[in-house]
């Protein structure tokens, strides 16, 4: 037998194998005797409103905003806290919601981009992003100002190049990098940080 047609052979039987061991753990009588996930009772302080809810407790906050309080502002990106897209503030800290869970963040006040406007006024970063045109695909765009939000709170606009140090963990694939330097920078003008 040749070299490839014994490594052909082995790809086919490690593949046969891993079938045979999912079919397995996918019957009826598996799926019966695992027990179902238990489920805790919890409250998140979102935008300034209280929500009680049920959840199983691996369910991330992200989840948990997107999939249960049916706010979508917050983006689930790459789901492995690198794109940054679901940011979120936490007691006024950024954090990145996929990686957290929700059961973690009870009695904590969670703002989601849908919080930062008061009423019709948008919050001045909104304002600048707009401006600036500071946004493409508009993906990262709520992440992207929830993290410049918090890096103009945490004082981190001194210069361009600080703002880009305190935001790396935010991707753009539209690469609106500079456009969103310049908006940050002329929201923390305008709130005078």
């Amino acid at each position: 037998m040749t070299d490839d047609a014994e490594y052909k052979r082995r790809t086919v039987l490690k593949a046969g194998g891993a079938a045979a061991v999912a079919a397995a753990l996918t019957t009826p009588e598996v799926a019966a005797a695992a027990p179902a996930p238990s489920t805790v009772d919890i409250t998140l302080k979102v935008n300034g409103q209280e929500h009680r809810l049920s959840v199983e407790p691996r369910v991330t906050l992200l989840d948990a905003l997107r999939e249960r309080l049916d706010l979508t502002g917050t983006k689930k990106g790459c789901d492995r806290g690198e794109c940054g897209a679901c940011t979120v503030l936490v007691d006024n800290r950024r954090i990145k919601s996929c990686l957290t869970l929700a059961v973690m963040r009870q009695n904590q006040a969670v703002t989601t981009i849908e919080g930062l406007a008061a009423g019709d006024k948008l919050h001045p970063l909104q304002s600048a992003f707009i401006r600036h045109d500071a946004f493409q695909c508009g993906g990262c765009t709520p992440g992207q100002i929830m993290s410049g939000v918090a890096c103009i709170e945490e004082g981190h606009t001194g210069s361009a190049d600080e703002i880009r140090e305190w935001m790396s963990g935010n991707l753009c694939r539209c690469a609106c990098y500079a456009n969103i330097v310049t908006a940050v920078q002329d929201a923390a003008k305008e709130i005078q940080r």
